[in-house]
C-alpha cells in the first residue's frame, strides 16, 4: 500500500518520469491520497467504464485487468513508481458524469473497506475521484498525460 499518492499532470512520459525522485511538487496540477493501491485503484476505474456496475468485482478478475497502468520510470526497491494510466481510461474519467464518479467512488470504497477495514485511507475518495476526473478532462483537452507518482 503506498503511503502517498499523487495523481498529476504532465505533457509527457519524459516529462513525468523526472518527478521521480523529488514527486511532482507544485510544478504540476495535481491531487493528492494517502494508503491506497494506486495500480488496482486504476485497474478497477478503467473495469468501471467498461462494465458499469455498483458490485466491486472479485479480486482474481481485478488483478487479471489488462492493461494495467505503464510504469514511466523503472521500479527500484526504494517504493517509488511513477507510472501513466490507460488513455482509454484518462478520456472516460475526463467525460464522467457526476452520478458515474459517485457510483465508482462507492463500489470503490466498498472494496477498499472489506480488505482494509480500519487501516482505509482517511481520505475522501470521491472528492480524490473527482480531482482526478478534472486533471482527466484537463489532459485530453490538452493533449497531456495524466500520471501518478507513488510512495
Amino acid at each position: 500500500m503506498a503511503h502517498d499518492v499523487i495523481f498529476f499532470l504532465a505533457p509527457d512520459d519524459e516529462t513525468a518520469a523526472l518527478t521521480r525522485l523529488r514527486g511532482p511538487g507544485e510544478d504540476f496540477e495535481s491531487v493528492t491520497c494517502r494508503f491506497i493501491e494506486p495500480d488496482s485503484a486504476i485497474a478497477e476505474w478503467d473495469m468501471y467504464f467498461e462494465a458499469p456496475s455498483t458490485e466491486a468485482p472479485p479480486l482474481e478478475q481485478l488483478y487479471a485487468w489488462r492493461p494495467w497502468p505503464k510504469w514511466v520510470t523503472t521500479p527500484l526497491n526504494d517504493g517509488i513508481e511513477v507510472f501513466a494510466l490507460p488513455k482509454r481510461l484518462t478520456l472516460a474519467l475526463g467525460k464522467a458524469s457526476s452520478a458515474e464518479l459517485e457510483e465508482l467512488a462507492g463500489r470503490w470504497i466498498t472494496r477498499l473497506r472489506s480488505e482494509d477495514g480500519d487501516d482505509m485511507t482517511d481520505d475522501d475518495l470521491l472528492a480524490v475521484l473527482r480531482g482526478v476526473a478534472r486533471l482527466a478532462a484537463s489532459a485530453a483537452s490538452t493533449g497531456g498525460g495524466l500520471y501518478i507518482w507513488s510512495l
